[in-house]
């Protein structure tokens, strides 16, 4: 079995002529273009050959083996059966109920001793590892440790002679648009090199909280996983990961992604050092910002991440963080949306002391706090499609009653919970669809309210300054915010 992490979907193929011409037509020459030179440092003439040839003692082919279930309960083929051929391919024999599967895969090597990096998804549950150097030598490799929030793992072989590493690039400076060469194990085929640029930066894939990947259309195929992307001076700013791919067969369509090396590196040292990765937390949940939560807060354009939760005891909390902040900036890094927080704390060292800048009551405030170790990091609270909602009232469309002992006893909310629920919404009014029927509203426009009165009097507030109407939403456990438009 190959191994690569699809990302399946829809797509439509267009076919684009390069001209098409109906009836007679007159080619007119186009005016000759200059060429304009190409800075190709480390290649030799027109083509990557210098670079491919120094690389590819580099990378390595990923071989596993582990035992698992039999796919179809049935007993295997007996050895006198015209059929026995066929028992490995119909996932029967081996010892009773179990049966061997493979994966292959790709990495490369960052130690002369023996450390190599691949992606956790090639090696995940392997009861055997072999690393396959380029010139055919097979090493067993034993797992270091592994992370699989960002999908990477660390190897360990023992060579018979020192090994060739290959150095990590800035990935930081890795631009849109720039070469980018991969390498590795396409289809089980072994030393294959593909060659295209850097499409895209910053993207996420759903893949996970830290998801910033670089994108390529560099071919990477199934069996590239855990192989390096290169830049033209033969260092390492990605390793590819993922693909989109719209079939089974897992082809590619030009649209890789590979983690960057920035990250890639702080996470691989900390599985060389620990076992496992050490990422830095600060007690406290977040969600990412939409156009009108950020007129709320008095911002043009949508950024930061808002507070939704605080640890009791967490650093967030000794450092006055409070519930309703907007994070903007962390160690003087803007904060665009949630996952950028996660993404800078996955890079910072456990025990360091980090700043930040936040808006609270529509002032800027600030804070420092020392990031604590966690072993995994909570994710990135990306807000989810809320459920239709069917009611509300007055400028909001949305009609407020207040919390009864009944609701209390009903729904499980605290004494200490102090609101207004949501009892009714309108046709019409923007907060259909963002609001749930029964939500327990706390604060309005950032003032606390327990009456519907109350709840009303704010948001008139907010309208006359213009601005979206904010609504703190409770839930067991955290809280919520969603802005409303009045009418």
């Amino acid at each position: 079995m190959l191994s690569t992490r699809s990302i399946k979907g829809r797509f439509a193929a267009t076919i684009l002529g390069a001209a098409a011409v109906f009836g007679m037509a007159t080619a007119i020459p186009a005016p000759a273009l200059a060429q304009q030179p190409i800075d190709r440092p480390g290649l030799s003439g027109e083509d990557f050959s210098a670079l491919a040839k120094r690389l590819m003692p580099s990378v390595v082919n990923i071989s596993t083996r582990q035992t698992v279930a039999r796919g179809d309960g049935l007993p295997a083929y007996g050895p006198n059966s015209p059929l026995n051929e066929f028992n490995d391919l119909l996932g029967r024999g081996g010892r009773e109920g179990m049966r061997r599967q493979s994966s292959l895969g790709s990495g490369f090597i960052t130690d002369a001793t023996g450390f190599v990096v691949t992606n956790n998804h090639v090696i995940e549950g392997a009861d055997e590892i072999d690393v396959i150097l380029s010139d055919g030598t097979v090493l067993s490799a034993k797992l270091v440790g592994a992370d699989e929030d960002v999908d990477l793992a660390l190897l360990k072989v023992t060579p018979r002679t020192p090994l060739t590493p290959v150095p990590w690039a800035n990935s930081d400076a890795a631009e849109v648009g720039q070469w980018a060469m991969a390498i590795g194990n396409p289809f089980g085929l072994g030393g294959t090199v593909t060659v295209g640029i850097i499409s895209a930066r910053n993207r996420d894939i759903s893949a996970g909280s830290f998801d910033d990947f670089i994108q390529t259309d560099a071919a990477i195929n199934k069996g590239n996983s855990g192989g390096p992307l290169f830049n033209l001076k033969g260092e390492v700013i990605g390793i590819n990961t993922a693909i989109i791919s719209p079939g089974e067969a897992g082809g590619s369509v030009g649209v890789g992604f590979s983690v960057p090396a920035n990250f890639a590196k702080v996470v691989v040292n900390q599985l060389k050092q620990y076992g496992s990765a050490r990422r830095g937390t600060m007690g406290l949940m977040v969600r990412s910002v939409d156009q009108a939560i950020a007129e709320a807060y008095g911002l043009k354009t949508p950024q930061g991440a808002i507070v939704t939760s605080v640890a009791k005891g967490g650093a967030a909390e000794a450092a006055g963080l409070k519930v309703g902040d907007l994070i903007t900036t962390l160690n003087n890094q803007q904060i665009k949306e949630s996952r950028d927080l996660f993404r800078i704390m996955g890079v910072t060292q456990v025990g360091a002391q980090v700043s930040i800048r936040y808006r609270r009551n529509g002032k800027d405030g600030t804070a420092s706090l020392k990031l604590t170790a966690a072993s995994t990091e909570t994710a990135a609270n990306k807000p989810g499609e809320s459920e239709t909602a069917k009611a509300l009232s007055n400028l909001l469309g949305v009609k407020f009653k207040p919390i009864e002992d009944v609701d209390r006893r009903r729904r499980g909310i605290p004494n200490s919970v102090r609101g207004v629920i949501v009892q009714s919404i309108e046709t019409g009014s923007d907060a259909l669809g963002k609001v749930q029927l029964g939500s327990v509203v706390t604060e309005v426009n950032f003032q606390p309210v327990s009456s519907p009165e109350q709840a009303i009097a704010a948001a008139e507030a907010a309208k006359r300054a213009g601005k979206p109407v904010l609504l703190q939403i409770w839930d067991p456990g955290e809280v919520t915010y969603v802005a409303v438009r009045p009418r």
